[in-house]
């Protein structure tokens, strides 16, 4: 029942972000009742998203992992040592200097970072399904953004090394706030020590 639950979040999470590529069918939206209630039925849906793969892979994990294959110990350290540039490219995307320009689109890369840095290290089937989904979105989010332009609107503009700073340095407040609180609270699963 929880896979179901986490899969059915996946498809709205996923299907609302895919929306956004098709500009064509996004445009058809928007002209049916407006740009305002295309943008709160999308963060309604994404959010639902949210919550049903949440609610899902907890329910999934209390009724026991499903396990395809046991990684081994050495993928664990990689995969908290991938989350420290993750978090420094999740902030970059908002403080836009020099890494963001030099990446180019640094959240899609901070999701592929921390979708393969889970994968490699959890073997069940729910992980797999989990994290490879959200793989293969940023996978393709990546592509699809090099064929899809919007023409008009203002450039946004990059700051320079302050910027970088500021991403670095919230970056790595994000990476300890993740590792020794929201994972082993909220995930129930220690970064470290375990």
């Amino acid at each position: 029942m929880g896979l179901a639950v986490m899969i059915l979040g996946l498809v709205l999470f996923i299907g609302t972000h895919v929306v956004t590529t098709q500009r064509d069918l996004r445009g058809r939206l928007i002209g049916i009742g407006g740009e305002a209630v295309y943008k709160i039925g999308y963060a309604v849906l994404a959010i639902l998203g949210i919550v049903l793969i949440s609610y899902g892979f907890g329910a999934y994990r209390e009724d026991g992992l499903i396990d395809l294959w046991f990684p081994p110990v050495w993928t664990k350290h990689l995969t908290a040592l991938l989350m420290l540039p993750m978090a420094i490219l999740l902030a970059a995307a908002y403080s836009r200097g020099r890494i963001y320009a030099a990446v180019k689109h640094p959240m899609i890369t901070a999701v592929k970072l921390w979708a393969v840095g889970h994968l490699i290290a959890n073997g069940d089937l729910g992980s797999i399904i989990l994290f490879g989904s959200l793989l293969a979105w940023a996978v393709y989010d990546r592509i699809s953004l090099k064929r899809r332009a919007d023409p008009g609107g203002p450039r946004i503009p990059v700051g320079g090394p302050k910027n970088d700073a500021i991403a670095i340095g919230a970056g790595v407040v994000l990476y300890l706030a993740l590792a020794f609180a929201f994972h082993p609270y909220v995930v129930g699963v220690p970064v470290f020590g375990a």
